[in-house]
């Protein structure tokens, strides 16, 4: 393969301010997951109930995709990303209160506002990535960009960990009181980086003037089709739920996994949480970043099919509870997830120019399979074992095999 430039010099600043938004959500994520086994034991709620946590972060996917993507169409990328850290920054400060009444559905509405920040600024920066640059790295771009986004979700778990997990509110009696701190840094952090982007110039693609991501800016043909009629975007957005579904499933559940006495050997829930933030999110980011050089010699859809093909075949393994063999394959999946999201995304928006932002906005709104996942891979543990609930996402990794061998292909 031809080695294209990653980034332009023009468009590096611009590269590098889109490029801490995905640290910035990926942290927020990898906080959430450590929350599913905080509220089963502080709240005595079952995990198929606490799955809530991630529907209602996820649900926001679903609910302001699109309105996320008509306002950028009218305002531009930048009052885009603005928006999206503003609501952000609100729904971690909703966390205060909903923590001061230990009130688990205010503290579910406040998730569900700081997801439709985050739903704001992955449907702008995950497009927006793909086009500071050469058209023929654009899968590559986004997944360095979505490597930062592994580095926060190493981050996210051991902050839970160090302030949220084995903190059952002590002699104040409140189970939820550990959630404000962390809470309200984040959300000033967000607040300081959204001024940032107020005072900061960010060059604006239009639409009129944009070249497909990734493919030719001469094939009128492509371009020119309704998107229902695009095939390759709309199997796109049905590997993408498949694959946030499945990413959501094992990510929230692997706390439980390793803290479960079936498990030989099994952990203490503050050491789990710090292996999924180290071991796991750890192997996840170097799995994007290694997945964007690899992406220099293989095509992005041949790396997609081969990692997609590796979590088929792990799957049952982590299932069967061999002990460390099935640790380590646990571990593997996070590896080899790494590349699907922003792969997957790239290849569903290739060729479609002016119909880029609201196809973003879809494939965006795909992400509500991780708010339907969760609770019924919990209601499995819950009636059968952590181990069983660990079978369900291998068809979603097989419908993921299909569209990286044929789906992803553009129709002539």
């Amino acid at each position: 393969m031809k080695h294209e430039k990653l980034t332009t010099k023009e468009n590096l600043l611009p590269f590098i301010l889109i490029t801490a938004l995905f640290f910035l959500w990926g942290m927020a994520h990898g906080m959430l997951d450590v929350l599913n086994k905080h509220f089963q034991d502080v709240l005595q709620i079952s995990k198929a109930r606490s799955g809530l946590i991630q529907f209602s972060v996820y649900f926001a996917y679903f609910s302001m995709a699109v309105p996320a993507g008509l306002f950028m169409k009218r305002f531009g990328y930048k009052y885009g990303i603005i928006m999206g850290l503003l609501l952000f920054a609100l729904g971690a400060y909703l966390i205060i209160p909903a923590s001061l009444t230990q009130s688990f559905w205010f503290f579910l509405t406040g998730l569900f506002i700081l997801g439709c920040g985050l739903t704001t600024l992955e449907t702008a920066a995950n497009p927006y990535t793909t086009r500071l640059g050469p058209n023929e790295t654009a899968e590559r771009r986004i997944n360095f960009s979505q490597s930062f986004n592994g580095l926060a979700w190493i981050v996210g778990p051991i902050i839970g960990g160090l302030f949220i997990l084995g903190n059952d509110g002590g002699e104040t009696g409140n189970k939820l009181h550990s959630l404000i701190t962390p809470y309200v840094v984040i959300g000033t952090i967000v607040l300081i980086i959204a001024l940032i982007y107020v005072r900061t110039p960010l060059p604006e693609i239009k639409e009129e003037e944009a070249e497909p991501a990734g493919g030719d800016p001469g094939n009128p043909v492509v371009t020119a089709k309704p998107l229902i009629q695009q095939r390759h975007f709309v199997l796109a957005v049905f590997a993408q739920f498949c694959y946030v579904a499945a990413q959501t499933g094992i990510f929230s559940f692997f706390v439980n996994y390793m803290t479960d006495p079936a498990l030989q050997p099994h952990f203490e829930k503050t050491t789990a949480s710090f292996m999924l933030g180290i071991g796991g999110f750890g192997l996840f980011m170097i799995g994007r970043v290694s997945g964007s050089y690899l992406m220099t010699f293989f095509k992005p859809a041949r790396l997609l099919s081969l990692y997609a093909a590796a979590c088929i075949i792990l799957l049952p393994i982590v299932s069967s509870s061999f002990g460390w063999v099935s640790i380590v394959s646990l571990f593997l999946i996070f590896f080899f997830m790494s590349i699907m999201f922003p792969t997957i995304f790239a290849l569903g928006i290739k060729d479609l120019g002016p119909s880029t932002k609201k196809a973003s906005s879809f494939i965006v709104m795909a992400i509500v399979g991780g708010a339907i996942f969760p609770m019924l891979m919990g209601r499995i543990a819950d009636v059968y074992s952590m181990s069983a609930g660990f079978f369900l996402p291998i068809p979603l990794f097989a419908f993921i095999l299909y569209f990286a061998l044929k789906g992803h292909k553009l129709a002539a």
